[in-house]
């Protein structure tokens, strides 16, 4: 692969992802609550999820990290729990059920879910050389 395309933002590996499912909801949500910003939360009250908020609700700190977005939104972690997690793809996906008691899908009897893809050497290389990780 050239530098060139390495450098092309567009031919790197994504960092998130999400499902047919969750961008069904994300959809949904965008309608019901206008713009959204989602942040991987790592831990404390609401365990390790992926956590959806109207846009100007949540307050990204300065050494968060946007890695993405998804449904047009985007998808902020914490700088040090991307650390452990920047050598993977993270995939949102739904569930039935009530987990994310600040995340606005609870309403709608949804929760999103984090699954996630471990990107190959050359993926890792390719947002090495692009300064992604």
């Amino acid at each position: 692969m050239s530098n060139a395309s390495v450098t092309d933002a567009s031919l790197l590996p994504e960092q998130v992802v999400a499902t047919p499912a969750a961008l069904e909801l994300i959809e949904k949500l965008q309608q019901d609550h206008g713009k959204l910003v989602f942040y991987q939360s790592g831990g404390c009250c609401e365990g390790s999820a992926p956590m959806c908020f109207p846009e100007g609700e949540f307050r990204i700190g300065s050494r968060d990290v946007l890695v993405g977005s998804i449904g047009q939104v985007p998808f902020y972690i914490s700088a040090s729990q991307f650390e452990y997690w920047k050598h993977t793809q993270l995939i949102i996906d739904t569930t039935k059920g009530f987990g994310n008691a600040f995340s606005l899908e609870g309403p709608y009897g949804m929760q999103f879910h984090t699954r996630s893809h471990v990107f190959s050497t050359e993926e890792i290389a390719q947002l090495r050389a692009a300064g992604r990780i």
